[in-house]
Formats: C-alpha cells, structure tokens, sequence
C-alpha cells in the first residue's frame, strides 16, 4: 500500500517537473515555491518507501547526493555559469529519483544536457521559424535554460522507476493476490 502511494506521488511530480521546464524554457526563471513543492513531494515518496522497506538508506542517500550536488554547483552560480533556479533544482532531484535512480538519471542527464547545447549552437536543425528565432535570441544573450534538461531527465528517470515497479507488481502476480 505505501509503495502505491509513492508511485501516486511520484506520478505527481511529473506535470510540475514539465510546468518547471517549460517556464524555465520561456522565462529563464525556477521558482523557489517549485522546487519546494518538488522537494516535499521527493520527501514524501522517498519517506513512505522507507517506511515500507524499512530501510533508510535511500533517503540517505538522496540527502548526500543533493547536498554534494549543491555544493558541487554553487561555485558555478557564483561565477554566473548557471542559474540559482538550476543548482537548487538539481540539489532536489535526487530526492525525486531515490537514490537507485541517480545513476539513470546521470546519464540521461548528460545525453539531454549534449542535445540542449547542439540546439542552442545548431538553431537551424529546428523545424519551426518562430522556435528558431527564439533559441537564436537565447543564444544571442547567452543563456541555456538548463532546468529543461534536468526536468527531461528527471522525468524519463521517474516515468522508467513506475515502469519497473509496475512491471514486477504485475509479474510477481500480487495483483491476482489481492482479487
């Protein structure tokens, strides 16, 4: 019954995560009031999974890794390489995916991360003129709304974690146990 309502909250972090990306897309801003809502939301599932496993070590695990992450990316705000909205919504992302997601989400990460920055120097491969026009103005300005990589990730990450956990509720044949 918890796993369930992780997999619940979990479901819910995904339209805030695209809502995060596409205001980050179209206003280069991260608000603190979403990335709080993420980072309650991530507590919450991670919580109801140590709760049922008994075992805190994911959640342990994910405050080690936003801690390190956020440490790592603050030298990076500083020097006005990346934003404030990115590092702090980066600290939250390993208590969205759990500790055994961090390593998927890594490597979506950087494929998404590659992608975003060959659009931003490559416009033209872009089909839409008026889409063109809008990364070619962010590229003039030098700005990479890096939440949309990061919120692309997270997601695929997550959308993969409830695949999973449905997939071996289904095989393990619990759901006929319960009818």
């Amino acid at each position: 019954m918890l796993f369930g309502a992780s997999l619940s909250i979990k479901a819910l972090v995904i339209p805030l995560l695209a809502w995060v990306a596409w205001i980050d897309f179209s206003a280069q801003k991260i608000s603190n009031r979403d990335v709080l809502l993420l980072l309650c939301l991530g507590l919450g599932s991670l919580q109801l999974v140590s709760i049922a496993s008994g075992s805190w070590w994911d959640m342990g695990l994910s405050a080690i890794a936003g801690f390190v992450l956020f440490v790592a990316l603050f030298p990076f705000w500083i020097l006005r390489k990346v934003g404030a909205g990115d590092v702090k919504l980066m600290a939250v992302v390993p208590f969205l995916t759990g500790g055994n997601g961090l390593a998927l989400f890594s490597v979506l990460l950087l494929v998404f991360a590659v992608a975003t920055v060959a659009i931003m120097k490559n416009p033209f491969m872009l089909p839409a003129g008026a889409f063109r026009v809008y990364i070619q103005h962010l590229d003039r300005k030098g700005v990479v709304p890096f939440g949309v990589p990061i919120s692309a990730a997270a997601i695929c990450t997550i959308a993969f974690q409830i695949y999973a956990t449905l997939a071996l509720v289904v095989s393990s044949g619990i759901l006929r146990q319960l009818n």
